[in-house]
């Protein structure tokens, strides 16, 4: 018996950082015809270009979506997220084109593919008021309860962040269940290196955004009017780096502290990806050492059909 092939109305490229995820989703976009949506908590932010990786030199005339929508600043949700990536969709789906979502951020590509149901939740005074006497660890028990099984460890790291998470934990117990986001059938490929060659990677590309200003585009942003604490919220590369500015460490220190914060990193966006697998996404892993294009191209064409407006 032939086997069924479904139609094919997403593809994902994912991986760890450094593995070559941008590279691979241009080529397929201009083979197929394809707009890519970041799947990335810090490219949408304008002024976040070298510490966020977004390459933008390596799109070339490729439409993009989720990068530099906001200032630099402001917050961004996985709510905010998947509103954007299911609207995103919706308009490539319109011109015929195939959305392709790129990026390495756990959450926001599991959010995704396995369509939390979320609501809403706005900023509430009194809540926050009430939270804000209570210690961190208060904090972290509160929404462990209100969440026992809490995806996002990072929200129970920082105390604004599980300020934040009770807030919208409490808002969707009150608000009732949500909608359902629309069903999708995608092809998911996922980049694995070698682990040593994938250090030696992250490595090469850190030294590379140090050389091509990282530093200085820290510098500027906070010059800008955002505060330390902010960047620091941004994530390592913001850190490490406003560290350094502030005098907290060398230079030495910073790229051999942020090197290896980055390099773990990977390791939990591995992490991510596994738990991702179990929860039932299927992921395509292809060799970052061989020909990525074709590896891609093969998966797609041996699973998934064409759909009505574009063409393998």
């Amino acid at each position: 018996m032939t086997e069924t092939k479904a139609p094919l109305d997403l593809l994902v490229i994912l991986g760890a950082t450094a593995s070559g995820k941008t590279r691979l989703a241009v080529a397929l976009a201009e083979e197929y015809g394809g707009e890519i949506i970041s799947a990335d908590s810090r490219q949408v932010f304008r002024g976040m270009d070298i510490g966020s990786g977004k390459d933008l030199h390596e799109y070339g005339g490729v439409p993009y979506h989720l990068i530099d929508i906001l200032d630099a600043g402001r917050e961004f949700s996985v709510f905010d997220f998947q509103r954007g990536f299911l609207t995103a969709v919706a308009e490539i789906a319109a011109r015929g084109a195939l959305p392709i979502l790129c990026g390495g951020s756990g959450m926001y590509l599991d959010a995704a593919l396995r369509g939390y149901r979320m609501v809403e939740v706005p900023f509430n005074p009194g809540l926050r008021a009430e939270l804000a006497v209570k210690a961190d660890a208060e904090l972290v028990e509160e929404l462990r309860c209100l969440k026992p099984d809490q995806h996002n460890s990072t929200d129970l790291l920082d105390r604004e962040r599980t300020i934040r998470a009770i807030e919208i934990a409490r808002g969707e117990a009150e608000n009732g269940p949500p909608c359902e986001t629309p069903p999708l059938n995608p092809a998911v490929i996922g980049i694995r290196w070698e682990r040593e060659v994938l250090r030696r990677r992250i490595t090469s590309r850190l030294q590379e955004r140090i050389d091509n200003g990282m530093i200085a585009e820290v510098e500027r942003l906070h010059d800008g009017g955002i505060s330390w604490e902010r960047l620091d919220y941004y994530g390592l590369e913001y850190r490490y780096v406003g560290a350094y500015l502030r005098g907290d460490m060398d230079r030495n220190n910073l790229i051999q502290g942020l090197s290896s914060a980055i390099h773990n990193f990977a390791k939990r966006q591995g992490n991510w990806f596994r738990r991702m697998e179990r929860h039932g996404v299927m992921i395509h892993w292809i060799d970052g050492a061989g020909n990525l294009t074709e590896q891609a191209r093969g998966i797609i064409r041996d699973g998934y059909l064409a759909g009505t407006e574009w063409k393998l």
